[in-house]
């Protein structure tokens, strides 16, 4: 008998609350194209489902939330310079992170390594709950690319400016402690109680009205006035994208190698 396929996103819901669970573990929950397929059904079904009151979104096993996107599957479009379908608005990867209207609030459960796709995933979150061993980093520029997901956006407005420009433009890593204290994340549990304080938060929610909760939530992103800015960094993103070292940086990275930059 044949090997059932593995599912790349584990979709669940219960009580008004829907559960999303990247699901490729052996891939540090990379995102292919196939996981981004399931991540936007999950999201539209979530926004058009009117039981569904709140989403919990987190990673399958114990090392990582999301390492981002999976390199094996991007670099040779970003080699080739085929990057239009990547970052177009109606991409549904693209429509998750920034400019879909999902009102309904989302709580991140982070389980390990939190980078690039992932941490402009979690940007999109409203409330975050961490494990210990959570580290979180914009990786983007270690590899001469630009994090245009809605990084560059959103970040300076959640943090205070310079700890947001010291995450964007050094790539450190940082801790769960250190997530913390720079209100990145809202709390840090021990790795057994992470999706219980993270259904803690969701059922606390649940239990208010669910119109007077996703008009709070449409009320304050619609206020931020994000449009423009989103704008902007799409253009930059596609600049950064078109030049030499942009195709170096992740090709020396899966050849195991120091990148050689050119400034071009």
């Amino acid at each position: 008998m044949a090997e059932e396929k593995q599912m790349a996103v584990i979709y669940e819901k219960k009580d008004h609350i829907a559960i999303v669970t990247m699901n490729r573990r052996e891939a540090l929950n990379a995102m292919d194209d196939e996981m981004m397929e399931q991540l936007s059904a999950a999201w539209i079904d979530i926004r058009d489902d009117r039981d569904i009151w709140v989403a919990i979104i987190t990673g399958a096993g114990k090392t990582a939330f999301s390492v981002g996107g999976d390199l094996k599957t991007f670099l040779p479009k970003i080699i080739e310079g085929d990057l239009r379908d990547m970052q177009s608005d109606t991409r549904p990867l693209n429509a998750v992170l920034r400019g879909f209207d999902l009102w309904k609030p989302v709580i991140a459960a982070i389980n390990g390594y939190c980078f690039g796709g992932g941490l402009e995933m979690l940007l999109g979150t409203d409330i975050r709950v961490a494990s210990e061993s959570a580290v979180f980093a914009v990786m983007e520029p270690t590899w001469a690319l630009f994090p245009g997901g809605g990084t560059t956006v959103r970040l300076p407005r959640q943090l205070p400016f310079c700890r947001a420009m010291e995450m964007l433009l050094t790539a450190n890593q940082f801790t769960a402690q250190e997530a913390y204290e720079i209100g990145l994340i809202n709390k840090v549990v021990p790795r057994e109680e992470l999706m219980p304080s993270a259904m803690a938060y969701a059922e606390k929610i649940v239990s208010n009205g669910p119109l007077a909760v996703q008009a709070i939530k449409e009320s304050v992103l619609r206020g931020l006035g994000l449009d423009t800015a989103y704008s902007i960094e799409r253009l930059m993103s596609m600049l950064i994208f078109d030049t030499e070292d942009a195709k170096e940086g992740p090709k020396a990275f899966m050849e195991k190698r120091k990148a050689v930059w050119k400034g071009r």
